[in-house]
């Protein structure tokens, strides 16, 4: 890899961890909410599958089923998630969100964008065409490296 290419991506990514930590020193529900790693872990998973049931959730975070148990415990006291029995399997119970559950991953997505979107409001023009042309094609290139396909260097 060529050094410009390699100092580029290296100051590009230094630009967004400063990002990362402008938008967290603005008290982001992360750091205000009373979750741990692995609770938050959890509620993440939720909010993508829509329920899991305690084993997926266990080898999704590489743990063991009572450790699990324990997590799920303590955000259904939290009341941001809950229990109930799989309509195909009532041997099994599945986890989910509950709407407060759901409400905390809105309100941390949320603080994200509104912090991005007050930066983009004081962009000109051409420089919110460019961005929208370059975080397109990042999008484009890690929706192909998902699907394991080779994008290709430089598009």
């Amino acid at each position: 890899m060529s050094s410009e290419r390699e100092d580029l991506i290296h100051r590009i990514t230094e630009t967004q961890r400063g990002l990362g930590r402008l938008f967290a020193q603005h008290h982001s529900p992360l750091f205000t909410s009373n979750l741990t790693m692995r609770q938050l872990r959890v509620v993440m998973l939720l909010a993508i599958n829509g329920s899991s049931s305690g084993q997926e959730l266990a080898q999704a975070l590489g743990v063991g089923l009572g450790t699990v148990t324990g997590i799920v415990d303590r955000l259904v006291a939290q009341g941001l998630a809950c229990r109930h029995e799989d309509p195909h399997d009532r041997r099994v119970r599945r986890v989910e969100l509950t709407p407060e559950g759901t409400a905390l991953i809105e309100e941390i997505t949320n603080a994200g964008h509104e912090h991005y979107r007050r930066i983009m409001d004081h962009l000109d023009l051409d420089t919110l065409r460019a961005l929208d042309h370059v975080t397109r094609t990042i999008r484009d290139v890690a929706d192909r490296l998902v699907c394991g396909e080779d994008p290709g260097r430089g598009i």
